[in-house]
């Protein structure tokens, strides 16, 4: 595989994980914070409607282990087609 294969190949795996990434942050925000916001009213957490959570805090939650979650999985990529900074 020459440079400009390797090049392309890292530039595919990494949309791969950013779309992968932006799709699971969508579907908690957008899919359970307000498209299912009322049949998932119908349970609680905390004592707050599990619809309500996810709209205020639960999505904030997700993004944050997406964060980690898409660092850890860059540092692989960014090992496995040499491109790491050690």
């Amino acid at each position: 595989m020459n440079e400009h294969d390797n090049a392309r190949a890292y530039w595919r795996a990494t949309l791969r994980l950013v779309t992968g990434c932006l799709i699971v942050w969508f579907l908690v925000s957008y899919g359970l914070g307000i498209l299912l916001v009322d049949e998932l009213n119908r349970f609680s957490l905390g004592g707050y409607p599990l619809g309500f959570w996810f709209a205020q805090q639960g999505s904030i939650y997700v993004f944050v282990v997406l964060i980690f979650f898409y660092t850890h999985r860059m540092k692989k990529l960014d090992r496995k087609f040499d491109v790491h900074e050690d």
